[in-house]
């Protein structure tokens, strides 16, 4: 059954295709991962839905692909609805905030002006996108669906960005009284659910539903890999960090371990992709004069299986205090490409738990660029091992995070949203005006976070 059989299937006497719109502000061409995952999520699910996607402007555009910068395009069967709000920089904590409020009213805005959804789909880029779920949900009178990449403001305060007090408790307790309109929640993995659970919302309102990989994209090149031609890689062990280098990273010891790694010419690291933390990043590699490091920008999708083949071992790298928080998307990619990974990352977070499980791996502690460097040495002496794991890695993938799997999950989801929904508009007409759904939310507590 496709993913778009799945959400119709038991639609109830509706005779039409259900309509869903996704709200988030990545989208294609966006190379940031939760872009490119929804882009497969709503084109897989276009096949027999009526999908809107209500997206905003992309960071990352590597193949500088053409698009419409603001109103309607049609793509694979989707409907793009694009917002213009403003650009500024991600490393400014004031620029990133008109950023987000921007993009949330251009958004909310053209969400107002949707014909007749059945069901709306909100992300957390950014993550107050949430607070406007209740109210299009009483406004359209349809179903709503969270979907959590992360958690805020729990992240923002493990990474100090922002201070625990009044402002968090405030947002906090908006964004769940949010998540208690909705009629599902779904989330990247049991450490984020248990976080959410604990908090008092219901088990049975969230669905686990990891991100994923489309293994017919992203497979194993490592004989004749152009990736490593173009950049000198040949009798390297390339040791490669690849995508997002934010400041949930924690990547300062990654450079920490490659100073230590100067007595090995043989062992060199790639740093592929863009962030909030690149900058200081170059400049501690600059300062410490590592001549074993490289600097890349991001790569274009269609490259992702030449460039990700390309590493002998890829790094993960968690800050401790956020595993419950998020899970990284770039581990499905890195085990498509039939390479071992080492996770920086608490033994007891769920992405270590997997590594280890699956045996497609290694994991150590945060905060230990002694320890990070020897555990280098030793997978640069047994490549033979690695291959092993990386062979168990490209089977982890094809069997339990491949692309089609995981939009039939979320397809199921949908299903047991739908037809409740559908039927409602045809046979249940809402005659009086309901009451404000925020206004009428149930105060929820004060969570203390433990950072």
């Amino acid at each position: 059954m496709t993913a778009a059989r799945a959400a119709t299937r038991g639609a109830g006497t509706s005779t039409r295709r259900p309509r869903i719109v996704f709200m988030n502000r990545s989208y294609w061409p966006d190379a940031e991962a939760t872009g490119q995952l929804l882009t497969d999520l709503c084109e897989d699910l276009a096949e027999e839905c009526d999908v809107t996607a209500i997206v905003g402007q992309p960071n990352q555009n590597p193949r500088d692909e053409t698009f419409v910068r603001s109103g309607r395009e049609q793509r694979h069967g989707v409907t793009i609805e694009r917002v213009r709000h403003p650009r500024f920089s991600k490393r400014s904590l004031p620029g990133r905030a008109v950023n987000l409020v921007g993009f949330l009213a251009a958004a909310v805005f053209r969400a107002v002006r949707v014909r007749s959804p059945d069901v709306f789909v909100i992300e957390t880029d950014p993550f107050l996108l949430s607070l406007a779920g209740p109210w299009l949900k009483w406004w359209h009178r349809a179903r709503l669906v969270v979907y959590l990449q992360d958690i805020y403001p729990d992240i923002a305060v493990a990474l100090g960005k922002v201070r625990e007090g009044w402002l968090t408790g405030l947002i906090r307790r908006r964004l769940l009284a949010a998540y208690r309109h909705a009629d599902r929640i779904v989330v990247l993995g049991e450490d984020m659910k248990a976080k959410l659970t604990a908090w008092g919302l219901p088990a049975e309102s969230i669905v686990s539903i990891p991100n994923w990989v489309d293994t017919r994209w992203v497979f194993p090149v490592k004989e004749n890999n152009a990736f490593r031609r173009e950049h000198n890689l040949d009798g390297k062990f390339v040791v490669m960090h690849s995508g997002n280098t934010g400041l949930s990273q924690c990547l300062e010891n990654v450079l920490e371990a490659a100073a230590q790694l100067h007595d090995r010419p043989d062992i060199e690291f790639l740093m592929v992709g863009d962030g909030a933390a690149k900058p200081s990043l170059e400049q501690q590699a600059k300062r410490l004069q590592l001549s074993n490091v490289r600097f890349l920008p991001y790569q274009p999708r269609d490259a992702l299986a030449e460039s990700l083949s390309a590493a002998d071992l890829h790094l993960i790298s968690m800050h401790p205090a956020v595993g419950q928080c998020l899970m990284p998307s770039k581990f499905y990619g890195i085990l498509a490409s039939g390479t071992a990974v080492l996770a920086i990352a608490p033994a007891s977070s769920e992405l270590a738990t997997i590594i280890q499980d699956e045996e497609v791996g290694f994991t150590v502690e945060s905060g230990s660029p002694g320890l990070l460097a020897d555990k280098l040495r030793w997978c640069a002496d047994n490549r033979e091992e690695l291959a092993d794991r990386g062979r168990l890695a490209r089977g982890l993938a094809e069997r339990e995070y491949d692309r089609r799997q995981m939009t039939d999950r979320f397809a199921e989801l949908l299903r047991g949203v739908l037809p409740q929904a559908v039927q409602a508009k045809e046979v249940e007409p809402m005659e009086t005006e309901p009451e404000d759904p925020l206004e009428s939310a149930p105060v929820t507590p004060e969570v203390t976070v433990n950072s």
